[in-house]
């Protein structure tokens, strides 16, 4: 048998590797294999030998690749702040997740459900927002969140979208994510949101409209409900009742909605509310996320010392309004000037929707009453009106059938009403806060509007808060705006605003509320035909001059004066024949 075929015999199924042998170094002496007779020495080396001949190939690789990702990543990190500095994204915490450029990458990073996908595409959101693509990845890891956007900027979708991811499914537990909202008007629109995007999914989101309606979510209810979206009062109303309303002890999520409006001092804030709220949601892993369009320290600090791992996201300046909106601030001199302007306004013609915003109730209906037999359609809405008569008003001005609807800050807060044109400021606002919110009602979801704000003399005080964030938004201000004097100390603990004459085409008699007493038959028919009633001096002057007249009747037939004892006068007097008795008239007090 040849050597050859006993080779391939014994090497069948055998697949051999080309050797190549490793690269020679400087220094290495080259030594030759073969002995005396040219015979190729085959004696092993040692291992020591084989160790002093690195494989360099290998480790050149390995550097090769470690510089290629450390290139990717470095790219990807360019990448990342690009997006952010285009969008104006500001972050501060540890490990803040990386923001998304489309709803997309959810489904990448996130295995987001891909109902809930579909239906952010069928809600109208294409390409997310800049509050979106940073305060959505944060929440979706888990991370405590205080998120500042300018109004209209889809903060409402950026905390219901991950909500909705964490719960997973729905498992008829009881709630486990709260939403709180100033209003109920907000709250009622964030409902409608959570309800577009948990569609097809199984979630059940509610709102109480009623506390008597809460039975259904006590403790012998199914506990079929997943998201509850409420006011403060009427939450802690039902968790204070013996025995408590609702349970809360599942809650994984609370989400405070305009949070600086729940964190305002005195009759209009909610903090011992909240805290209430915030101890009855007792489950180990719950996480807290505040959203507002303007934040103060207070509701910084809190953040700060309460939840740990804290992730601060701001789009753009702190407490700026947002650039689509065109500001103009018109002097009106008075109280009359006001009117005049608003009349020169429908008379240049406006387009429709309109929101008019007066600083109280009782200004509200004064207005009203004064436009309502104008040729514009208005309507009113404020705290007093029932809520059946506020969700009317709301849903006749989304439908076209009111043009101008007059207001208070009740609207003023997250209200997102489509394609509002024009914002008027018949009051001026007593904070630039106030103003930031009252212009964010138009110029919202990339459609730019107007916004007039009318200032007399006792405005001058807030005029210059309010010229520096019409500059910030781009806006043309006059150059002696910015620099009147900046308010004092006193000026600034002025919680209530400013006190105004009534709004009336035919002049009234200020009166104040507190000491307003109930009018005399000839007051109301003074004020009816709109005689204005003698106040001072005048008055007095005819209580004298009636009591005279009065003297002179109780003169008897031989002229002499009628006495009365105890300083009693008879409640009628007789007189001659074919004369009338006539009673004694009382003469009204003064106001």
């Amino acid at each position: 048998m040849m050597e050859t075929d006993l080779f391939q015999k014994l090497c069948f199924g055998v697949k051999f590797t080309k050797y190549s042998a490793p690269p020679k170094h400087d220094g290495d002496i080259e030594v030759d294999s073969r002995d005396k007779d040219g015979k190729e020495d085959r004696t092993e080396k040692a291992p020591e030998d084989r160790a002093e001949a690195p494989d360099t190939q290998t480790e050149g690789k390995k550097k090769r690749r470690r510089k290629k990702k450390m290139g990717a990543m470095e790219q990807k990190a360019q990448e990342i702040n690009t997006l952010k500095n285009q969008h104006r994204i500001h972050t501060d915490g540890e490990n803040v997740p990386d923001p998304v450029g489309q709803f997309e990458e959810l489904q990448e990073r996130y295995s987001i459900h891909r109902q809930l996908l579909a239906n952010i595409g069928r809600a109208g959101f294409a390409t997310p927002t800049p509050v979106q693509m940073q305060a959505v990845p944060v929440m979706m890891e888990g991370r405590d969140i205080m998120a500042g956007a300018p109004t209209g900027s889809g903060k409402t979708a950026a905390f219901v979208i991950p909500i909705l991811h964490q719960l997973q499914r729905p498992d008829n537990q009881g709630f486990r994510a709260v939403i709180l909202a100033p209003t109920r008007e907000l709250a009622k629109q964030i409902l409608q949101v959570c309800r577009q995007l948990s569609e097809g999914i199984g979630f059940c989101c509610h709102y109480i409209d009623k506390a008597t309606k809460a039975v259904k979510f006590g403790p012998n209810s199914k506990k079929n409900c997943d998201v509850l979206v409420s006011t403060p009062n009427r939450l802690v109303y039902m968790l204070k009742h013996d025995p408590p309303l609702i349970d809360l002890s599942r809650v994984e999520w609370l989400v405070v909605d305009e949070s600086d409006k729940l964190f305002e001092d005195g009759e209009t804030g909610f903090q011992d509310q909240l805290a209430v709220i915030d101890n009855a949601c007792s489950h180990s892993g719950l996480r807290h996320a505040f959203f507002s369009a303007t934040f103060s320290n207070d509701v910084k600090m809190f953040c700060q010392s309460t939840m740990d791992n804290l992730v601060q996201v701001n789009v753009g300046a702190r407490n700026t309004a947002t650039h689509l909106v065109k500001q103009e601030l018109l002097f009106v001199g008075s109280e009359a000037g006001k009117r005049m302007a608003m009349r020169n306004l429908i008379r240049e013609g406006i387009t429709p929707p309109v929101l008019i915003f007066v600083q109280s109730k009782q200004r509200a209906k004064e207005l009203y009453s004064e436009f309502m037999y104008d040729s514009i359609k208005v309507d009113v809405i404020h705290a007093d009106k029932p809520q059946a008569e506020r969700d009317a008003t709301v849903r006749h001005f989304m439908e076209g059938q009111v043009w101008a609807l007059v207001c208070t800050e009740l609207m003023g807060r997250g209200i997102d009403f489509k394609g509002i044109n024009l914002v008027i400021n018949y009051d001026f606002p007593t904070n630039a806060v106030s103003y930031i919110h009252r212009i964010g009602r138009t110029g919202r979801a990339g459609v730019p509007g107007r916004a007039i704000t009318f200032f007399t003399e006792q405005d001058v005080t807030h005029l210059r808060s309010i010229a520096n964030i019409m500059k910030e938004s781009g806006c043309e201000v006059p150059e002696y705006m910015l620099k009147l004097k900046k308010p004092s100390k006193k000026d600034k603990k002025k919680k209530f605003p400013v006190k105004r004459k009534r709004i009336a085409t035919v002049l009234h008699e200020d009166v104040n509320p507190a000491k307003r007493r109930k009018l005399s038959a000839d007051q109301h028919q003074a004020q009816a035909t709109g005689r204005e009633q003698p106040t001072g001096k005048k008055q007095r002057k005819q209580k004298k001059k009636k009591s005279a007249n009065h003297s002179k009747l109780q003169v008897d037939k031989n002229n002499k004066p009628h006495t009365n004892n105890n300083n009693k006068q008879p409640s009628k007097m007789k007189k001659k024949k074919g004369q009338m008795t006539q009673k004694k008239r009382r003469i009204p007090k003064t106001m």
